[in-house]
């Protein structure tokens, strides 16, 4: 029997995420930020800034960060860690994954 903490869920095409970027996906009531870092490795967060409500997609991606475009607090999205203020609190990570030409996650 499937559960939906085991469910993968199609979000987009790799190709749709710059290399070093970020792609909104809303799932639900919920909103999610998925990044494609330098090795092209992808990587998912909750969509918006622990600080304010802010999409993070719409931040820079530099390297393993990216910078709210409100107030430029940082986080590091591959733990969600707060790494530079205002924001002080972490973000919630969920595993993302490649499959063939796509990006999935899992957000159970």
């Amino acid at each position: 029997m499937s559960t939906l903490a085991d469910t993968w869920i199609t979000v987009c095409r790799l190709d749709d995420i710059e290399q070093e970027g970020a792609f909104r996906f809303d799932h639900g009531a919920r909103t999610f930020a998925v990044y494609r870092a330098p090795d092209d490795s992808v990587w998912c967060t909750d969509g918006l800034c622990t600080h304010e409500a802010v999409h993070l997609a719409d931040g820079l991606v530099m390297g393993y960060e990216v910078e709210c475009p409100k107030h430029s607090g940082a986080f590091d999205y591959r733990g969600g860690e707060a790494i530079r203020l205002p924001a002080c609190k972490d973000l919630n990570t969920y595993p993302a994954e490649i499959v063939g030409d796509e990006v999935r996650i899992r957000i159970g």
